[in-house]
C-alpha cells in the first residue's frame, strides 16, 4: 500500500552542493571512490566532480587541481608544488638522499601513521600501492625525470617509484625488521644508491 511518501530505500544520486565545506568533503569521498576505480592517472576532475555532485570549479576552488585533491583524498604527507623545486636545488648526484631524506621525515612525523592511513583509505592494499605508484611515478619522479633531461624518463620513474613505495611498504605496513627501525642514515646510506641509479645512472638497457 502506498502511503504517499518516497521510497527512501534505493540509492540516491547527490544533488548540486553549495561551495562550503561539505563540497570539500564530498569531493574527497568521490575521489577516493574514483581514483580507487580508474587509478590516478585515468581519473578526471569531471567524473570525480560528478560523482560528488558538484560543478568540476569546485575542484580548482578548493584543491588547486588533481594532484592536490589527490594528496589530500589518500593523506599523502607531501605537496609536490613544493617539495619538486626542493629536490631539484641541488647536486642531482644527491637527489636520491634528498628524497629519502624527505619522504622518511614526512612518514616519521606520524611514526609511519600517515603511510599506513594511506594504505588504508583505499580499498584495498593492492589498489593503495598501484595509486601510490601512479601518482609518485607520474606527479613526483616523471617530473624530476624530465627537468634531469634524462633517457628513458618513463622508465626510470617507475622504477624510482617502485623503490619509494616498497620502502614505505616494508618500513610502516609489513614493519619488516630490522628495516623498520632503522634510523635515516642507514636507509639512506643503503636504498640512496640504487635509487640514485634509477634517476641518473647507466641502466645498462
Amino acid at each position: 500500500m502506498s502511503s504517499g511518501t518516497s521510497d527512501d530505500s534505493g540509492p540516491k544520486r547527490r544533488g548540486r552542493r553549495p561551495g562550503g565545506q561539505d563540497t570539500r568533503a564530498a569531493l574527497i569521498d568521490a575521489a577516493r571512490e574514483v581514483f580507487a576505480e580508474y587509478g590516478y592517472n585515468d581519473a578526471t576532475v569531471r567524473v570525480i566532480a560528478t560523482r560528488a555532485g558538484v560543478d568540476p570549479a569546485m575542484v580548482n576552488h578548493w584543491f588547486g587541481g588533481k594532484e592536490s585533491l589527490f594528496t589530500a583524498a589518500v593523506r599523502i604527507p607531501v605537496d609536490p608544488a613544493v617539495l619538486l623545486p626542493e629536490l631539484l636545488a641541488g647536486d642531482r648526484e644527491k637527489l636520491a638522499e634528498r628524497i629519502l631524506h624527505r619522504f622518511l621525515s614526512a612518514w616519521d612525523e606520524a611514526g609511519g601513521g600517515a603511510f599506513a592511513a594511506l594504505v588504508r583509505s583505499v580499498a584495498s592494499h593492492r589498489t593503495a600501492v598501484r595509486l601510490l605508484r601512479e601518482f609518485v611515478a607520474i606527479v613526483i619522479i616523471d617530473k624530476l625525470a624530465r627537468a634531469l633531461d634524462m633517457d628513458n624518463p618513463d622508465l626510470r620513474a617507475s622504477l624510482a617509484a617502485s623503490q619509494i613505495i616498497g620502502l614505505g611498504m616494508a618500513r610502516y605496513v609489513v614493519e619488516l625488521e630490522p628495516l623498520a627501525s632503522a634510523d635515516h642514515r642507514t636507509i639512506v646510506a643503503t636504498v640512496g644508491p640504487n635509487l640514485q641509479r634509477y634517476l641518473t645512472g647507466d641502466l645498462d638497457i
